[in-house]
């Protein structure tokens, strides 16, 4: 009795490494096969991303996206938070209020620019990416566009920005804001690269928001809309 259970103790253990090899090698042999799993989970991970693009970052782009979106509204940069509550305690709080509006409305007029870089980004995601993406964690496929796409989404947003300033008066606000701090006795004087700062956390907020439609997919079974994203989570389900 004892040979026969030692035996197929081997017997087991040979099997679960054969399986695991097996495993192992699925990701090649599946991404090579029409039908199977590695077409399947690209598929559905470029899914849930379009679906985050055109479910979230979408809406940064309307008027308020930022400004009236708490989760991502610009505040003043760190270093200019003095600036903030000095002018209000000189009876300048609508100065203040605008300069933060006016960050938000150019980073909202930034955000149209992303959406044709987030595209190539999902169009090129490899079936090791996709494999990576979905037995990661809440935010893998997020992370995976953060760092396909910040470089580029830089260098398209910054220059928007400026030219935002421009256009949503921006930069006369802030110039205003600075000159009257500037005056003030006895205080530090400040000239921050604002167009840097306001395209920073424009980018953070894009990566937020398509993070929280990507929780939404990962764990809430009725945010997966179609069958493919269905039978694709469901694989991370069980993961």
């Amino acid at each position: 009795m004892k040979k026969i259970l030692i035996l197929a103790l081997v017997f087991s253990l040979s099997s679960c490494a054969q399986v695991q090899q097996t495993l192992n090698q699925l990701p090649q042999l599946s991404s090579q096969l029409p039908g199977i799993g590695g077409v399947d989970i690209a598929s559905g991970l470029k899914e849930a991303l379009n679906k985050g693009i055109t479910q979230q970052v979408s809406k940064l782009t309307a008027v308020d996206g930022f400004y009236k979106n708490e989760a991502v509204k610009i505040l003043m940069p760190a270093e200019l938070q003095k600036v903030d509550a000095t002018l209000r305690k000189i009876g300048l709080s609508s100065l203040a209020d605008e300069g933060i509006k006016v960050l938000n409305r150019a980073a909202e007029d930034a955000v149209k620019e992303a959406t044709p870089i987030f595209v190539s980004a999902v169009k090129n995601m490899s079936f090791t990416d996709a494999k990576n993406i979905l037995l990661g964690n809440d935010s893998a496929a997020t992370s995976y566009l953060q760092n396909s796409t910040t470089t580029a989404l830089y260098g398209k947003f910054n220059p928007v920005i400026k030219s935002s300033f421009a256009k949503v008066g921006a930069d006369v606000v802030w110039t205003n804001i600075i000159n009257k701090y500037n005056t003030i006795p006895l205080v530090k004087k400040v000239n921050p690269d604002l167009t840097d700062y306001t395209t920073n956390q424009a980018l953070a907020g894009v990566f937020k928001m398509i993070a929280v439609e990507e929780k939404d997919i990962r764990t809430n079974i009725s945010a997966r809309t179609t069958p493919l994203l269905k039978s694709v989570f469901a694989m991370q389900d069980g993961k």
